[in-house]
């Protein structure tokens, strides 16, 4: 019996050190440089309970690359290429009712968004293709719809990319700047 008591008790101390060494072994991820964000429209959608009128009709997620002291659009960025509208896996969009975007109706669902910068104008492109890593695989087959948008030139730079929205009578715009430039997109709903 005695025996039996001190096998079974060496069983769990070697049990435990391997659940110990296991443990140790785990390596985490490091923190992401362009951590991944979240914007809703209306912008205080996530922090209201179910009420209809605050449900969200605009979801974004992106990764918020930095500036961190380069050159952003026409070298980091370059003109006239597209641009995966941030960093990490294209930016998503979900749209959870109809919205109309340059002229154009796209029904309820998740899209990514691209962009092709130039000094004085932006195309801005929704795609039917999710779960992509940036542009690499972007396929301009599966456009929904490409608008172009006038640049606006800021006095003070933006070091994140960033997104936000602003109301309006007939629906939203999406307000993007990094750096020092500034693009609106207007979405209808």
């Amino acid at each position: 019996m005695k025996n039996i008591f001190i096998l079974v008790f060496a069983l769990l101390c070697l049990g435990a050190k391997a659940q110990e060494n296991s443990a140790a072994e785990i390596k985490f991820p490091v923190t992401d440089p362009s951590p991944a964000d979240i914007v809703y429209y209306p912008l205080n959608a996530p922090k209201v309970k179910a009420d209809d009128a605050t449900k969200p009709i605009i979801k974004i997620i992106y990764s918020r690359p930095q500036k961190k002291g380069r050159e952003i659009f026409g070298v980091l960025e370059q003109y006239d290429k597209v641009w995966r509208f941030g960093a990490n896996e294209s930016t998503e969009v979900r749209f959870f009712q109809k919205v109309t975007i340059g002229g154009k109706k796209i029904k309820a669902g998740t899209y990514s968004l691209f962009a092709i910068p130039n000094k004085d104008k932006w195309t801005i492109i929704v795609n039917s293709q999710t779960d992509r890593w940036g542009a690499f695989t972007y396929d301009q087959s599966k456009d929904l719809v490409r608008v172009e948008v006038p640049v606006k030139t800021l006095a003070k730079s933006i070091e994140y990319f960033s997104l936000t929205f602003t109301p309006k009578e007939t629906g939203a715009n999406l307000i993007i700047g990094w750096d020092k430039t500034q693009v609106e997109l207007p979405i209808g709903f």
